[in-house]
């Protein structure tokens, strides 16, 4: 797709032309359920943990899931229905007072035997990398439909939380996923680590509400498995909010969708600068082309995967996106990750 040239005409395209979200679950479910963070931004979903989940991420439906790339899209297209143009930039300082907080920084959690780490590399776009212990794929059913994301085990005090984009654990606005499992380490099918399933999603309410793309990240709980916690097996990044903007980030994540297969972990690099696009979603891209099944895959700052985590894979402008855009973790998101980092 070409990419688009003037705010108005690339709020317009961005209905038709998919952005690079990874994910999502499945049908109906109950309305949301809303907890408040520090600033009363958060929805959660507490679906009943379904002990046959695991058991329905077959090798097959891991490989056929579908890449979630429709359904940013989808949830931008609502969006713009009831806003039309409306919400054409004004300055960022003036949309997103939480801008220049203080930095908060929370350090990574060990795992009771640490695994093989990737070494630190330091490459473009695409990247093949080998599988790194605590980054994964995500796997979820939306609307009957079985979505393939990314995602990351994130330092928590229930050492159980996962990271991942917004749209891959809710349609924004709308359903939470079903059937979300988060599978650490995966290459060609493998589980080395086994099938992670989620006890709770959630997303800031800007998300869940109108679909806001600055704020398109979600976390989600993870119940134990084999009687253990999940940082305790795959360990858990760092995290950061409200760190600098234009920072060098190594991302990583699966994408399914072609030229791709999603069957192993590939990385980009770069020094991220602001959408010149749509800068009124606060967003920051770097060089990547990495397509659908990407979504929700970290950012790191540096240059490998032991960095602090502090944004996820969120939007490309097009099948032929040059880059990859993540939403600015503030304080805003910050509340979302201390309700589910602090969870049962």
């Amino acid at each position: 797709m070409t990419r688009t040239k003037t705010l108005a005409t690339s709020l317009l395209s961005l209905t038709a032309a998919a952005l690079l979200s990874l994910g999502a679950g499945s049908g109906a479910s109950a309305a949301p359920s809303t907890s408040h963070g520090a600033d009363a931004s958060t929805v959660s979903s507490n679906p009943a943990s379904d002990g046959n989940t695991a058991d329905y991420w077959t090798p097959e439906r891991m490989k056929n899931a579908v890449s979630g790339d429709v359904l940013a899209t989808k949830a931008l297209t609502r969006a713009q229905a009831a806003l039309g143009l409306a919400d054409l930039p004004v300055s960022p300082d003036q949309v997103f007072p939480g801008l220049g907080s203080a930095l908060t920084t929370i350090e990574g959690q060990q795992a009771a035997s640490p695994a093989t780490q990737s070494p630190a590399v330091d490459r473009k776009a695409n990247g093949g990398e080998a599988p790194v212990p605590h980054i994964g794929k995500v796997f979820f059913t939306l609307g009957g439909v079985n979505y393939v994301c990314s995602g990351n085990s994130i330092t928590s005090a229930n050492r159980s939380t996962v990271s991942t984009a917004g749209h891959c654990l809710n349609e924004g606005p709308g359903a939470f996923a079903s059937n979300f499992t988060f599978v650490p380490a995966y290459q060609n099918g493998v589980a080395p680590y086994g099938k992670w399933t989620a006890k709770a999603l959630y997303t800031t309410s800007q998300w869940s509400s109108s679909g806001a793309m600055q704020y398109d990240t979600g976390f989600a709980v993870m119940n134990p498995l084999n009687g253990q916690k999940l940082a305790d097996v795959v360990g858990a990044s760092g995290v950061q909010f409200n760190a600098a903007r234009g920072l060098a980030y190594k991302s990583f994540g699966y994408p399914a969708a072609a030229p791709f297969t999603g069957e192993s972990l590939m990385s980009c690099s770069g020094t991220a600068a602001n959408d010149p696009y749509n800068p009124q979603y606060n967003t920051q891209g770097i060089p990547c082309n990495m397509t659908g099944g990407s979504s929700g895959g970290p950012w790191f700052t540096g240059t490998s995967s032991a960095g602090y985590q502090n944004s996820v894979n969120s939007y490309g402008y097009g099948s032929n996106s040059t880059n990859m855009y993540g939403p600015y973790w503030g304080s805003v998101i910050q509340g979302t990750y201390q309700n589910a980092s602090t969870a049962p």
